[in-house]
């Protein structure tokens, strides 16, 4: 099962890695404002999640009910652990990442909201 579970935690970390990729692909997009090119990198981060929890599906076919952090502790295995840390580490990577970019989109989006407001006053006043 050890070796069935390093190689599931070998996959996720490949794919996980594709995936914090795109979302870096995204912030550069975001940074040249590419629409277009926003748009297509949002399908192919849909389709690398799909793929992620292909694999965490796996993964936890493969654990059943036991969490995968009680289960390296308990096995003594330093592969296992490394891998498990990696894995730890890429996803706070990609957390920040998402939130660096979500965070730019919502300025931008407040940056044209005011200059539409600017440019097409409320009619109203």
């Amino acid at each position: 099962m050890s070796t069935n579970l390093k190689e599931i935690l070998i996959l996720e970390e490949k794919k996980l890695r594709e995936l914090l990729s795109l979302l870096d692909k995204q912030h550069e997009l975001i940074l040249n404002k590419d629409i277009f090119g926003m748009e297509k990198v949002v399908e192919e981060i849909k389709i690398k999640n799909k793929e992620v929890a292909e694999v965490e599906v796996e993964r936890r076919r493969i654990l059943g009910n036991s969490s995968i952090k009680d289960y390296i502790k308990n096995s003594n295995s330093s592969d296992l652990d490394d891998l498990y840390r990696t894995i730890r580490k890429l996803l706070d990577e990609m957390i920040l990442q998402k939130d660096t970019n979500e965070l730019l989109i919502k300025q931008q989006l407040s940056f044209t909201n005011k200059i539409l407001n600017i440019i097409n006053p409320k009619r109203d006043v």
